[in-house]
This record gives C-alpha cells, sequence and structure tokens, in this order.
C-alpha cells in the first residue's frame, strides 16, 4: 500500500504516515552503534577463543546474527513504548468525549494532548495525526484503528479496535468502552513493571555469570600466558575452543530466554 503524507498545520515539523512496526529499520546512529557492536564482540571472540587474524573474518559472518537480535529488542522496545503511549492517548480520549466532544473531535484534541504530554515527535502523537488526516478525507475512525491494529501486531489495539467499532455500531457508550480499554491495557503493564521489578537482580546475575567464563580465560590469559597456548594456533586448540564458545552461547541463549517473561 502507497504511504501517504498530509501536512500538518498543528504539528508543522514532520509529516504523518503510515508505518509498519512489525519491521524495524534502524536510525544512522543505531546502525553505527550496533556495527560498532558487532565489531567489539567479533574482535573479543577472537581474541579469548582464538587469536587468529583467519578467525576473525571468519567469524565477521555471524554479526548478522546480533544485528537480528538487536534488531528485534529494539522492536519490542519500540512497541512496548507505544503501548504505555497507547493508554495515554486512551485516556486522553475519554476526557475528550466526556467533556462532550464528537469522536472525531475528541481524537483532535488527543493530538494536541499528546504533543504537550509526550511529545510532538512520539510515535504514538505520529500515529494520531495520520488517523485524523484520514478521517478529514471521510475515512471511518474504526477502519484506521484495524489498519493501525495490523501494523503493530499488538492485541491490545486490535482488541480495542474490534470493541469500538461495535460501540460505533450498536451505540454503546464510548466513554466506558474506553476507560475500560485504558485500565486494562494499564493493569497489564503494571503487571509487566512488577515482573521486571522481581526479575531485575535475577537479570544481573545472570548478566554477571554469562561474563564469569571470558573473565575466567582473559583472567588466564593475564596471569599465566602460557597455561592456554596450547590452545592457541593448533588445529585440535581451535576445536575445542570452538566446542568450548557452542557450548557458551546455548548457555547464554537458554539463560536470557528464562529470565524473559512476556505477559
Amino acid at each position: 500500500m502507497r504511504k501517504e503524507t498530509v501536512k500538518r498545520k498543528e504539528l508543522p515539523e514532520f509529516r504523518t504516515e503510515r508505518t509498519d512496526y512489525t519491521v524495524y529499520r534502524f536510525s544512522v546512529r543505531e546502525l553505527l552503534r550496533v556495527l560498532a557492536e558487532c565489531l567489539i564482540l567479533t574482535g573479543g571472540i577472537d581474541y579469548l577463543f582464538y587469536q587468529s587474524t583467519a578467525a576473525f573474518f571468519f567469524l565477521a559472518p555471524l554479526s548478522v546474527f546480533w544485528i537480528r537480535i538487536r534488531k528485534k529488542q529494539y522492536g519490542e522496545k519500540r512497541l512496548k513504548m507505544l503501548t504505555y503511549d497507547f493508554r495515554t492517548a486512551l485516556n486522553s480520549l475519554a476526557v475528550s468525549l466526556r467533556a462532550g466532544y464528537s469522536v472525531e473531535n475528541a481524537f483532535l484534541e488527543t493530538e494536541k494532548d499528546l504533543a504537550r504530554v509526550i511529545g510532538k515527535r512520539s510515535q504514538m502523537t505520529r500515529e494520531i495525526a495520520y488517523l485524523n488526516s484520514r478521517i478529514r478525507v471521510s475515512v471511518p475512525a474504526e477502519e484506521l484503528l484495524f489498519d493501525f491494529a495490523d501494523r503493530t501486531g499488538l492485541e491490545d489495539i486490535s482488541n480495542f479496535a474490534a470493541v469500538f467499532s461495535s460501540a460505533k455500531r450498536m451505540g454503546g457508550s464510548m466513554v466506558d468502552i474506553i476507560q475500560a480499554t485504558a485500565r486494562t491495557i494499564g493493569d497489564k503493564i503494571d503487571v509487566e513493571r512488577e515482573i521486571d521489578t522481581a526479575l531485575a537482580a535475577q537479570k544481573f546475575e545472570q548478566k554477571i555469570m554469562s561474563a564469569m567464563p571470558c573473565a575466567i580465560i582473559l583472567y588466564m590469559q593475564i596471569a599465566s600466558p602460557g597455561f592456554l597456548s596450547i590452545l592457541y594456533g593448533t588445529v585440535f586448540g581451535a576445536a575445542v575452543m570452538t566446542g568450548c564458545l557452542m557450548v557458551y552461547a546455548g548457555a547464554f541463549a537458554l539463560g536470557s530466554r528464562i529470565v524473559d517473561i512476556q505477559v
């Protein structure tokens, strides 16, 4: 579907556009940061496990996996922030509706409120600006909400779009529905934060334990350089270190999944 842009008088600093949140694209700053991380990671693995220039170039293509991991992390962070801001938008929308605004005018007021509260350049403000630009050309609000839900893949937004559409057709209390949805999303966010707080110590311990094998190898290289010399520069040593690296990578992945609890 072709992207459409509409100039905004209220928010002239940016264009409103239709964003696919299932695909994350690095900004230039993020890309440079991730590439630097890949360089450090590859260099660190080579120094600790191989100490070979050939191994460094052999390991370089594995940076693709790290780029994918970081892209997933950035994407999840963006969706989480979008969920937080969506709750803010629903609260603002409910207040406007309770003040007597129509649905269309309530979305306009919500855009102004979000620009003040979370910033004009925030993703949620952009989405409401896009929604308002399409409402002005007679696109139904429920259709735009379903489209937003499809682009984010978030269950909360999808459920709200379905309930909003039903309420608009059957004449339900829009204010009560929006407030109930905002309350449900808020409860879910609070549970996530409680889980994050409860697991904070365990996540820190997992990071420390993950770093310990590398720290031990580094310590032995510095304290007793000759103790591990047999493992470097030979086929046998490379095979042993490759096995250790695979076990370490598997343990790191398993530990990360254990402490990653989704609500």
